[in-house]
Order: C-alpha cells, then sequence, then structure tokens
C-alpha cells in the first residue's frame, strides 16, 4: 500500500463521483488517496477497522474464510463503492477480506472524522444507506442466481470477474488451480464438476488447460454465454 500525495489527484476523483456534496470541505485535510497493486489486501477478515474507503479506480475481490479455512468469493466490486460501511455503522470488525484483483486507488477517512464532521449530514448518510441496501440487494440476488443459472453460465462470470478490470480490459489470461478452487466455491458446485465443466469449455475453444491452472481464449465466447456478469 502507497499513500499518493496529489491532492489533485484526490479533488479530481471527488469530482469524478461527485462526492465533494457528500464528503463536506471541512472532510478533506483528514482524507488520503492510497494505492495498492494487484494481489495486495486492503483489510483482513477480523481486522479491527477504523477506516472508511472508497474505492475510485481498479477492480476489488470480496471473500470470506471459515473457521475451517474454505474460502469463499462473494463478489467483485468497481467504482463506485465503500469498504467498511457496515463495519461503520455497526461498530465491528472488518466483517469480509477485501483484495485488490488490478491496481487500485482508495479514498481513505477515519470513521472518528466521519462521526465528527458528517455523521448527521443528510447527503453523507444517504449516499450510505444507498450503498449498504444495494450491497444486500446483490447478496440476496447472488443467492438467487447460483439456483436459477447453470454452472456454464456461473462459470462463465467468475472468468471474465477474475480477468477483466473495471473497463472490461484484459488482465490476464491465465487462472491459477487456486483460483479455480475459489470459482467452485463462489459458484456453490464441487471441484470435480468445475473440472468438468472446464473440460467442457476446452472442447469447445472457451478455455485451455496450461501446467498452473487454465487459460481463458476466447473471451467474447464466454461473454456470449451470459446476458450480464452475475457476479459483479
Amino acid at each position: 500500500m502507497k499513500e499518493i500525495l496529489d491532492m489533485e489527484i484526490l479533488n479530481s476523483h471527488l469530482q469524478e463521483f461527485d462526492l465533494e456534496p457528500i464528503f463536506t470541505e471541512s472532510l478533506k485535510p483528514h482524507m488520503a488517496l492510497y494505492s495498492y497493486d494487484a494481489g495486495e489486501l486492503v483489510c483482513s477478515q477480523g481486522d479491527p477497522s477504523g477506516t472508511l474507503y472508497v474505492l475510485v479506480k481498479g477492480k476489488l475481490k470480496i471473500y470470506t474464510t471459515s473457521a475451517e479455512g474454505r474460502t469463499l468469493v462473494l463478489c467483485f466490486k468497481t467504482p463506485l463503492e465503500l469498504v467498511g460501511d457496515i463495519e461503520y455503522v455497526k461498530n465491528t470488525d472488518i466483517v469480509n477480506t477485501v483484495e485488490a484483483v488490478t491496481p487500485v486507488q482508495l479514498i481513505g477517512i477515519p470513521y472518528r472524522q466521519l462521526k465528527k464532521y458528517v455523521n448527521d449530514h443528510a447527503p453523507f448518510l444517504q449516499f450510505l444507506l444507498d450503498i449498504i441496501t444495494q450491497k444486500f440487494y446483490i447478496k440476496s440476488n447472488s443467492f438467487s442466481f447460483n439456483l436459477m443459472y447453470p454452472v456454464e453460465v456461473r462459470l462463465a462470470s467468475y472468468l471474465l470477474s477474475v480477468s477483466s478490470g473495471e473497463s472490461d480490459e484484459l488482465l490476464h489470461e491465465q487462472l491459477s488451480t487456486a483460483g479455480l478452487k475459489d470459482a467452485a466455491n463462489l459458484i456453490g458446485v464441487s471441484y470435480r464438476h468445475l473440472n468438468r465443466i472446464v473440460y467442457q469449455f476446452c472442447s469447445e475453444g472457451l478455455v485451455e488447460r496450461s501446467k498452473g491452472g487454465i487459460i481463458v481464449k476466447n473471451r467474447e465466447g464466454l461473454r456470449a454465454l451470459t446476458s450480464h456478469n452475475i457476479y459483479e
């Protein structure tokens, strides 16, 4: 993680997403802009919370880990999104682990300053309500998606999520074996069943097996399997 000490970049993000009426002028001295490399953790499940992060560039992966060590990928997020909003409202530790899929930029604001300057500020409260409501709406729908959509559609959506950035640019073509296990957890099938679908995708020219995992060969073909990405 690195802090970007450039107020012009910070201000440009605030203007781009029309955040200035939400985060008042009095908060600006307490804001910081951070960058994270792909694969770097923004926060980890169970850690103390103390900062609200606003995702303004890049893509994040949100996942949880069970007591037995099993990882469940919950969703992928692109701007505009908040990290630490539920923890701010509930005053709890970090609920899920958040990892950068691409290089990302986040605006960080300490909770204590939010409580001091905007805790009763109507535009901020409405913004917080909209974001949290959308999260629960997406979470509710994801359970239905895993029941309604065939495994092929779910896997195609996952592959599109992990191989493209916020503007759908190609990030990388290869998905590791560990990534396939994440995919199985996310879409709710066994690793063996997932491998059968991967074999099917190989025969259709969509992906190709490699020593360390699979290589995406035909993104347009994957996109044709799903009318929209059900995990974003």
